[in-house]
């Protein structure tokens, strides 16, 4: 058997692995040639990223990873199922090889023989990924210090808002956070706000709120999908899915988180305008951050979730 990375074409192969190969699971949903190009003809397509295993000059499994350390299941043709264990441990070495330091996958809570398959493989439970709605007709009153200490953020306040709770956040240091807050092409910097110290300098919490009504309706889609919501902190550097009306907070973990919470809420509702076509808020929290995890639970209603299992690979 012969292990190699991605080949021009090799797009169909892997079409008919996983649709093969995972059509039994529940809420299976076909991939399609279209969804596999567009990724393999993107600017940023690395070859390496795929692995795909073969046998007498076919296709019978193939792997994939993110340079985040987001790793697939190794998908096998029917009669072929011996390939996974050779074909999943050269993907993992070829993310050691890139000294990633960590490896973690996230599928379906009801697809328990992939999970299984990465804790027979020394992956943990790290967490699970929480997803909420809050119907405007149920947002708390807003705050009568509305507008009085929270403002729009400024890139300054990047170091800041990563010290507020560094363990909330997917990245390694503030400059990191900086080019998943500032610099990427699907929200504006106006989205962020922060509530600031009385002097009006250090941020005490800084806020997130997407606006923008071509998104996804969080109601609309399956909240058990392992989709990262795109601008949710704690999912900085995932491939996230755009939701309208997200939501997400951070500040430190400490008592006052529900009346900060509640006030940076009540800010973002007064940010809407009649024209705006979104009829509630959306959010994900990782069950990890604990405290922000409470103020959802409290507030929010909770939708569905997947896990996330994660491995060192030091």
């Amino acid at each position: 058997m012969n292990i190699r990375s991605f080949q021009p074409g090799d797009e169909f192969p892997q079409l008919k692995i996983y649709n093969i190969a995972a059509a039994g699971l529940t809420k299976f949903k076909p991939a399609t040639i279209v969804d596999l190009q567009r990724r393999t003809q993107a600017k940023d397509f690395d070859p390496g990223t795929r692995c795909y295993a073969e046998l007498g000059g076919d296709v019978v499994g193939y792997c994939t990873f993110q340079q985040n350390g987001r790793v697939g299941y190794p998908w096998c043709l029917p009669g072929f199922e011996y390939a996974a264990e050779p074909l999943f441990t050269h993907t993992l070495k070829a993310m050691k090889q890139r000294t990633l330091p960590r490896a973690f996958c996230a599928y379906r809570n009801d697809w328990p023989t992939i999970n299984a398959f990465f804790q027979k493989h020394d992956f943990g439970l790290a967490r699970e990924m929480v997803n909420y709605v809050l119907s405007f007709d149920n947002m708390p009153t807003p705050s009568a210090k509305l507008g009085s200490t929270i403002t729009p953020a400024t890139v300054e306040d990047i170091p800041g808002i990563y010290s507020l709770d560094p363990t909330v956040f997917r990245v390694a240091n503030a400059d990191a956070l900086k080019g998943a807050l500032w610099d990427n092409p699907w929200f504006s910097p106006k989205s962020l706000f922060v509530m600031r110290d009385r002097k009006g300098n250090a941020p005490q919490a800084a806020g997130i709120f997407i606006t923008d009504a071509k998104y996804a309706d969080p109601r609309a889609v399956d909240s058990s999908m392992p989709c990262f919501r795109f601008g949710a902190f704690g999912t900085e550097g995932m491939t996230a899915k755009r939701i309208k009306g997200l939501f997400s907070f951070v500040t430190r973990p400490d008592r006052n988180i529900f009346t900060v919470g509640m006030d940076m809420l009540s800010f973002a509702a007064n940010r809407l305008s009649d024209a705006d076509d979104i009829t509630c808020y959306a959010a994900q929290v990782a069950s990890d951050a604990v405290a922000l995890h409470s103020f959802y639970s409290r507030v929010f209603e909770r939708q569905g979730s997947f896990p996330v299992y994660e491995r060192d690979l030091t």
